[in-house]
């Protein structure tokens, strides 16, 4: 197996292709058969249960997620490396607080969870 992707090299690259609003670069960091969960998932398809499976659904959600937000634009704060995860600590266009966890085979991501800071109203 493959060796996990430097953390800051592949966070640049990841901010780099999602500020582009590169949504065919972001994937090429992703398996075919990736599980991604997101809350925003849940929202926009809530079939999902915000889980999306492979990677043709998940173009079709952030494809869907970019024409919505075109003022998308991620800042990151911290990256963090773990054995075969990494976690990417952001903020958002809205200056909402978000961290990508990311768990790799080999130099692909092969599942993904965006969490969110949660704020009580």
């Amino acid at each position: 197996m493959a060796s996990m992707p430097d953390a800051t090299e592949f966070s640049g690259r990841w901010v780099a292709a999602w500020n582009a609003l590169d949504v065919e670069a972001v994937l090429a960091h992703f398996h075919d058969d990736v599980v991604f969960s997101s809350p925003l998932a849940a929202q926009l398809f809530p079939e999902t249960g915000g889980v999306v499976r492979g990677k043709e659904a998940l173009r079709a959600y952030w494809g869907e997620g970019v024409k919505r937000v075109p003022d998308l634009h991620f800042t990151v704060d911290a990256v963090y490396a773990g054995v075969d995860a990494i976690v990417i600590n952001y903020r958002n266009q809205r200056g909402g607080l978000v961290n990508e966890v990311l768990v790799f085979d080999g130099d692909l991501v092969r599942s993904g969870h965006a969490t969110y800071l949660r704020q009580d109203a």
